[in-house]
């Protein structure tokens, strides 16, 4: 609309100033609804094309969107686990710090699964307790059969030796008896060493094994008790927290809230037409308009173009596409900074804006080999540029006085 006013202003109404003072011809006399056309058709031709023209060259080397904003990113608040809330420590919305506490659940079953494990670590202890008197009794068991099997054989070898001097004097049966008792105290010290080694390994492997085992188990055991205490994971704000003690929080149905984090916003995403996709580059200078913002231009700078569009986005399923669900066109994405530091720092997360973004062709007309025909051109479309950003002030000026319009105040 502005571009067919400005067009008619310089194609339509000198027409008309020709038409009604030059020539007198009178407007509702000779100048009639059936004789516009006629006797302006010049004009209203060349203010269509000027029209077509400007508003090509204004969008096709000037993008523009109304599809810019300074998104952000939200927090689920959710547990690890499904419980029953026991108590909140939050308001529905709330400034929190990282690791203030939000809400905990009941926590009764994991209680005691940590007081269970805790007492198998005890009773672990008091069987390394016993172990080791067993072991001290084992050692002393030991002395006490190898003291027996020392006496056995000394009464053994004397009789033996007696025997061998004097074969007959000492009867063959006390020498076989004494034999046996050797045979018996050593196998009276194999098993005490048996039952010592055996106690070793419990002391030393066993035990220790099942120890670790148990601290392994409480502390599993811990871990799932301090999932019943949710906390914040950063810095920022608790919105439409609405649990109350006695909700059921269910990781997958149900979340507790949303936590916007409290960072200020540095760049603003906007979303171009297809178009503009060979216009569009990064260190292009624009300027943008917020309504967050009225009557305020930022100037801001292209820093990053995405390559791909999100509309042609395919992920897999169980059935096949049909190219016509990408019958709307995607939009081009640019990521765009403010030209200086701070100037979005009083802009709100989720503002929406209007964006410009201006081509310059200073480089190219500082060349010589462009003819001058080209070199018009080129000033053209800087001029447009111009004009572009006089609509976008004109755009910022009427965008506060639009919304209370639409919004009915």
């Amino acid at each position: 609309m502005l571009e067919l006013l400005l067009c008619s202003l310089l194609t339509v109404f000198p027409d008309y100033l020709f038409r009604r003072y030059v020539q007198g011809k009178r407007f509702g006399h000779e100048i009639t609804l059936f004789s516009v056309w006629y006797e302006l058709r010049y004009g209203i031709t060349l203010c269509l094309v000027l029209t077509v023209s400007l508003i090509t060259t204004i969008f096709y080397f000037h993008p523009s969107t109304t599809a810019a904003a300074s998104v952000f990113r939200t927090v689920t608040i959710l547990p690890e686990i499904t419980g029953r809330v026991e108590e909140t420590y939050v308001g529905i919305s709330q400034k929190v710090k990282e690791g203030d506490p939000l809400f905990r659940l009941d926590s009764s079953e994991f209680e005691a699964d940590v007081e269970t494990a805790e007492k198998r670590i005890a009773e672990i202890d008091a069987e390394l307790a016993v172990a080791r008197s067993k072991l001290a009794e084992a050692e002393a068991r030991i002395a006490q059969a190898r003291g027996g099997l020392k006496q056995a054989q000394d009464e053994f070898d004397a009789r033996a030796d007696v025997q061998r001097r004097s074969p007959g004097s000492v009867a063959k049966r006390d020498v076989e008896r004494f034999e046996t008792q050797v045979m018996t105290q050593q196998a009276a010290v194999d098993a005490a060493s048996a039952v010592r080694d055996t106690l070793l390994a419990q002391l030393e492997e066993q035990l220790p094994a099942q120890r670790e085992t148990a601290v392994a188990a409480l502390h599993e055991a811990q871990v799932e008790l301090d999932k019943t205490l949710v906390v914040a994971g950063t810095d920022g704000v608790v919105q439409q927290f609405t649990l109350r003690p006695g909700d059921l929080v269910n990781a997958l149905l149900r979340p507790a809230g949303i936590l916007v984090p409290d960072r200020k916003v540095d760049a603003l995403l906007a979303g171009f037409g297809q178009i503009e996709s060979k216009v569009i580059k990064e260190g292009m200078v624009g300027e943008v308009t917020c309504l967050a913002n009225p009557w305020q231009i930022i100037p801001v700078l292209v820093t990053e173009v995405q390559e791909v569009i999100a509309n042609g986005q395919v992920r897999p399923t169980d059935r096949l596409f049909d190219v016509k669900q990408f019958a709307t066109p995607g939009t081009i994405t640019a990521l765009l900074e403010p030209l200086y530091a701070g100037q979005f720092d009083d802009l709100p997360q989720g503002a929406s804006c209007i964006a410009n973004v201006y081509t310059s062709n200073h480089d190219r007309l500082q060349s010589d080999d462009l003819t001058s025909l080209q070199r018009l051109g080129l000033h053209a479309i800087d001029t447009v540029g111009v004009v572009h950003a006089m609509i976008l002030r004109m755009q910022a000026l009427l965008l506060p006085v639009k919304t209370l319009v639409l919004t009915g105040h």
